[in-house]
């Protein structure tokens, strides 16, 4: 039985990578601190044989017994909302804690999978991006933290693979969804159908076209597991290429919920990307990868668990300011 380091594993994607890894008939050891993190992500996981958690903050020493095969990097905050308040944070756990862990693979000659995003291409330029567009980035803008935290990242990874020979791969992360989001991250998705669940007018921020592309949790984590037993070392793009404007999206979400909401307009935030759309050409290629799950078929799945929370979990996030990220 082969073992796998999950860091981040009580957030959204790494609790469905502890999932898929477990399934797949790894050892699977979880990370978190629980700075954005939820324990509910794991319950299912408490007592199952091949499943240890570990609280530890990366930014940290790591000290891990044993073997170890391949480590999955994905602890960070990863919404506006969240690396807004925890700016360093969030420097620190992409950085330090990427140090760290690629410190440990070396020393157990383990393969290493970093979680990057499409936030390295900043308010792009190049439509669709493809993986050699090397961003517009404000490095010392509102959303800098994270965006050059990944960019870091995704150096020190590339150092370490070429002067040490370490076993590294990179995947850029696209807008993704499913059940587990955090209802009040701020991310469009949750945010949308928070205020549908709540009665409440959808806000968008901006004058709505704006593009997103979103991938459904399912798809990303086949296109990660596939990625990471590959022989690519360099970014590859996962995430789902049809692409819909901010505007379309909302009126999507009201036919959806059943609502009667309007639609509601504020300010554009400082540096939202304008655009955002993977060409997905070299997954295709290297990977034989492309999503399966339609967004119709997706957002209904993920509807559903939003349906199911309890009355406070869908209100404890009411009266949050979103400070304009609402369109992530």
């Amino acid at each position: 039985m082969k073992n796998v380091l999950i860091t981040g594993a009580a957030g959204f994607l790494g609790s469905h990578l502890c999932d898929r890894f477990i399934k797949e008939g790894y050892k699977v050891i979880g990370m978190d601190n629980f700075i954005t993190g939820d324990k509910k992500n794991l319950q299912h996981l408490a007592h199952h044989p091949h499943f240890e958690f570990i609280e530890h903050d990366v930014t940290q020493y790591i000290k891990i017994d044993g073997d170890l095969d391949y480590i999955l990097h994905f602890a960070s905050p990863a919404s506006p909302i969240d690396y807004l308040k925890i700016p360093i944070q969030t420097l620190k756990v992409g950085s330090l804690g990427t140090h760290n862990l690629l410190g440990l693979a070396k020393a157990k000659q383990a393969r290493i999978l970093i979680a990057s995003t499409s936030e390295v291409y900043g308010d792009p330029l190049v439509h669709p991006q493809t993986e050699d567009y090397y961003g517009n980035v404000n490095t010392i803008g509102p959303r800098g933290v994270y965006d050059e935290a990944k960019r870091f990242q995704e150096s020190i990874t590339m150092a370490y693979h070429r002067f040490h020979g370490l076993e590294t791969r990179i995947v850029r992360i696209f807008n993704t969804y499913g059940p587990r989001m955090r209802l009040n991250d701020g991310r469009v998705i949750p945010a949308f159908m928070g205020q549908a669940l709540r009665g409440e007018d959808l806000t968008i921020f901006g004058d709505g076209s704006q593009t997103r592309s979103f991938c459904y949790v399912n798809d990303q984590v086949e296109g990660i597991y596939r990625l990471l037993l590959s022989d690519y070392a360099e970014p590859v793009n996962i995430g789902n290429p049809h692409e819909i404007s901010i505007k379309d999206f909302a009126e999507e979400i009201i036919k959806l919920t059943g609502t009667s909401q309007k639609v509601i307009y504020k300010d554009l935030p400082v540096n939202d990307p304008m655009q955002r759309q993977p060409d997905i050409t070299l997954a295709k290629k290297l990977l034989g990868w492309e999503p399966k799950v339609g967004r119709a078929e997706g957002m209904k799945i993920t509807f559903d668990y939003f349906k199911n929370l309890t009355t406070e979990e869908l209100y404890k996030s009411e009266h949050k300011d979103f400070s304009g990220y609402i369109n992530k």
